[in-house]
């Protein structure tokens, strides 16, 4: 049992599914976002309203702390100065103000969009060049690296949970991509709990019959996704549209996200369920 775990995003569809295991794993957990709050508290769980984008805020928001589990950012391609507020500055302020303040680990919500622009028909591993596919992509390639960096350089610990997508399957793509919020709370558990990570990248996926990565580089946190999409693969083929090898979109990895133009939304074209969980 850890004493202070902050979760940043905590108001987030994401966010919200991470709360109570989290609360469960430290005698503290310190949830913060933007909004006002998040409804009922979980036993154990304070709330604190703070910007990423303000260095001073996110180091008193982390004092004390063990470790900070950072999934707080805009979860979208924007504009460029958005992205580099919330998404860029923002990742800075986490990892400057964990060291700062001592923590052993930050836990990382990266994305596929970090090597989005790989197409699909390459069996990708974490190992695999940088090739973002948006400008909220770029972001994720930099908190990467500033993972690294504070590693190599600081020796504080960073995982990088590189997130395929993690939401109701409803598309293609998603029979592949899938990240069940059970697998998702599994792995941040797992990347939580294990001993020594040093600077770690691995794929957020579920174990889907057609998984598009190769995740054999999480083995060693002892995550073992339960659930695979297979199980809707005959209703979303059924009801597809024809395949288009024109696309970007269906052939790369990053889904949407690399046939969009930079800085328009690619969550727009999407069609995500917020079934963000409530208390």
């Amino acid at each position: 049992m850890m004493n202070k775990i902050v979760l940043t995003g905590a108001a987030g569809r994401l966010g919200s599914y991470l709360r109570e295991p989290l609360s469960k794993m430290a005698d503290t957990l310190v949830s913060s976002d933007l909004a006002d709050d998040v409804g009922t508290l979980y036993a154990g769980e304070t709330y604190v309203k703070a910007d990423l984008s303000d260095l001073a805020q996110i180091t008193a928001l982390l004092e004390g702390a063990d470790m900070v589990v950072h999934f707080g950012a805009i979860g979208d391609e924007a504009p460029f100065d958005a992205i580099l507020s919330a998404n860029i500055v923002g990742a800075y302020n986490v990892w400057e103000a964990a060291y700062q303040n001592k923590l052993k680990r930050v836990v990382y919500a990266s994305s596929i969009h970090a090597v989005g622009m790989h197409p699909k028909s390459d069996f990708i591993g974490t190992d695999v060049a940088h090739r973002p596919d948006t400008f909220y992509g770029l972001a994720k390639c930099f908190a990467e690296d500033l993972g690294s960096l504070y590693w190599d350089k600081r020796g504080m610990e960073s995982v990088c949970l590189r997130i395929l997508s993690c939401a109701q399957v409803s598309n293609v793509r998603a029979l592949g991509s899938w990240l069940s919020y059970d697998d998702l709370i599994q792995l941040v558990q797992r990347a939580i709990d294990t001993p020594t990570t040093g600077f770690s990248v691995v794929y957020g996926v579920s174990n889907n019959d057609r998984a598009p990565v190769d995740n054999a580089g999480a083995s060693f946190l002892g995550y073992r996704p339960k659930d695979n999409a297979e199980q809707f693969a005959e209703a979303i083929l059924s009801e597809a549209p024809a395949a288009d090898p024109a696309d970007p979109g269906q052939m790369c990895h990053g889904g949407p996200f690399a046939s969009v133009e930079l800085g328009n939304s690619g969550v727009a074209t999407m069609k995500i369920v917020d079934d963000r969980k409530s208390t």
